[in-house]
């Protein structure tokens, strides 16, 4: 199974959420499944989430839209990242 982890610094967390949370159908089309959203204990304008990648293609096609960097701009990230992993044996 591949996932992807995502990384946000934002503006204001309540913003970035309704926004964020008004994409979740584009996501699902995109073959993306919410699987957890946490913010940092001491930075809680520093948002993790876990998607689940049902369809890379479709994924990796998402993200490169520019339409996804404007919706990161209107909903105030500030700055980003993000990991397609799999995952590796535990110990």
């Amino acid at each position: 199974m591949t996932s992807l982890l995502c990384r946000n610094r934002v503006a204001d967390f309540s913003k970035w959420k309704a926004i964020f949370a008004s994409h979740a159908q584009a996501h699902r089309d995109a073959g993306l499944q919410l699987r957890s959203l946490w913010r940092a204990v001491e930075d809680p304008n520093n948002v993790f989430f876990l998607f689940e990648v049902t369809d890379a293609s479709r994924a990796r096609a998402f993200i490169a839209n520019p339409a996804a960097a404007e919706a990161a701009q209107a909903s105030g990230v500030i700055e980003g990242e993000y990991h397609f992993l799999e995952s590796a044996a535990a110990y």
